[in-house]
């Protein structure tokens, strides 16, 4: 299905992507009651990291902001996985975002604002959110940064 927010997607230049598939044991979302739940989404492209490491290391915070806004994309693609339309999205309501940080960065807020700006732009007011940014040591496939939604829809 086809709708407003995949119009604004559009007119963005984005293009969401398939759902990415699991690294492990569970499911990308998950819906209860009202609320989807997406799993922890990879900055991945078209089944590839494009960049690894730390970020303040290896990784720039510009960089891993636009891998924080790929994450979102990602995290979309599983949350119209589960609601079959993102037009059923009445708010996001939490982003969690975790950033593989060299011991010296804090500047996970900024990383993550990549991910909470991507939601923003694609659905307006109701892309506003409470959020976590999160500095870890160490992430899956060495990735930068991870971020995960949830979302309340639309009862019909």
């Amino acid at each position: 299905m086809s709708g407003a927010v995949e119009a604004k997607l559009a007119e963005l230049g984005l293009t969401l992507p398939a759902v990415v598939p699991p690294l492990a044991a569970y499911q990308p979302a998950v819906q209860s009651g009202p609320y989807v739940y997406t799993s922890g989404q990879l900055p991945m492209v078209e089944g590839k990291l494009p960049v690894t490491g730390k970020v303040g290391a290896e990784v720039t915070p510009e960089e891993a902001r636009e891998l924080a806004a790929t994450c979102a994309l990602n995290a979309l693609a599983a949350v119209r996985s589960i609601a079959g339309d993102l037009d059923r999205i009445a708010r996001v309501v939490k982003v969690v975002g975790f950033v593989a940080s060299a011991s010296d960065f804090t500047g996970q807020p900024g990383v993550v604002n990549g991910a909470s700006e991507l939601l923003g732009a694609v659905l307006g007011d109701k892309g506003v959110h409470a959020r976590s940014a999160v500095g870890v040591a160490v992430l899956p496939l060495d990735a930068p940064v991870e971020v995960e939604i949830q979302v309340e829809l639309v009862q019909d």
